[in-house]
């Protein structure tokens, strides 16, 4: 299946330029590579070393092809907003200067810019992506919906990155180092407990589990625990409650009461009842 684009991208971002012509219509000039510092809102932490030498004995042979993107800080300082492996690169590979593109920007859209050149690229792991979306809601107050609308992809996508920083960290360590996918995540989050969800994770990594066979076992934990404190005449609402768990990756709960009852959702952040909320409206 062909993989949807982003609806919006730096063609957006940068009205007054097409991405491939910035050189043309925006303000272009050659920086010294020591005048440039890292951006405090890059999304991306994780560099590949062997990916970034080869990019290093590329920019050797061929030269920077596309200008990384900076805003001025003062006293002749400029603070990257997008192209950070370009310009390590250019420093390994012995570069004093590096052609740039000077933005006049705050912090929102400098983690705006830096954020969608990276989803762009398909250069974020699945939790970098979460994190970005989360930094943006915490310290700008955007909304998943507002966030939706400035990268161009579904609220529904944004809310279920988002809900990947509820995993224990270790889970999340494997996600970012792409052992586990979004996918297997995704299951894992149905755990209640950090210590279920680290359990599952290591046992999926060490067998190579597919995300349908993650499925199969967190169901049957699920189950399993909840058979072991209720009736077994109860295993028809233990079952579906095991399916909505998966379905909305936080715990849920059936109180049955004569021909009615309850269906409690529970939630555990305001992130995570954003992504149950998405949930039931998509």
């Amino acid at each position: 299946m062909e993989k949807k684009a982003l609806g919006k991208g730096l063609d957006a971002l940068l009205p007054s330029a097409k991405v491939g012509k910035l050189v043309e219509t925006v303000d272009v000039q050659y920086l010294r590579v020591d005048d440039i510092v890292p951006n405090r809102y890059q999304p991306r932490h994780i560099f590949a070393p062997a990916e970034l030498a080869e990019l290093t004995a590329s920019i050797k042979e061929t030269g920077v092809l596309q200008p990384i993107i900076v805003r001025r800080k003062g006293d002749g300082i400029f603070e990257l907003i997008s192209g950070e492996r370009r310009w390590r690169a250019s420093k390994e590979a012995g570069l004093e200067t590096i052609q740039a593109v000077i933005r006049n920007c705050g912090d929102q859209e400098s983690l705006l810019l830096a954020l969608v050149e990276n989803l762009q690229r398909e250069d974020l792991n699945p939790m970098e992506t979460g994190r970005a979306y989360l930094r943006m809601m915490n310290e700008f107050g955007l909304t998943q919906d507002v966030i939706a609308q400035k990268v161009g992809c579904d609220r529904s996508s944004v809310a279920n990155s988002v809900r990947l920083t509820n995993l224990h960290p270790e889970v999340q360590e494997l996600v970012e180092i792409r052992s586990l996918s979004a996918g297997h995540a995704k299951v894992i989050l149905g755990l209640e407990s950090p210590e279920s969800q680290m359990r599952v994770a290591r046992l999926v990594v060490s067998r190579g589990l597919s995300v349908r066979e993650t499925e199969k076992m967190v169901e049957s934990s699920l189950v399993g625990r909840k058979r072991t404190k209720k009736a077994a005449g109860k295993s028809q609402w233990i079952d579906l409650e095991a399916r909505l768990q998966r379905r909305f990756g936080t715990k849920v709960t059936i109180h049955p009461r004569g021909q009615g009852g309850k269906l409690v959702i529970h939630y555990f952040s305001p992130q995570e009842l954003d992504g149950v909320v998405e949930t039931l409206l998509s």
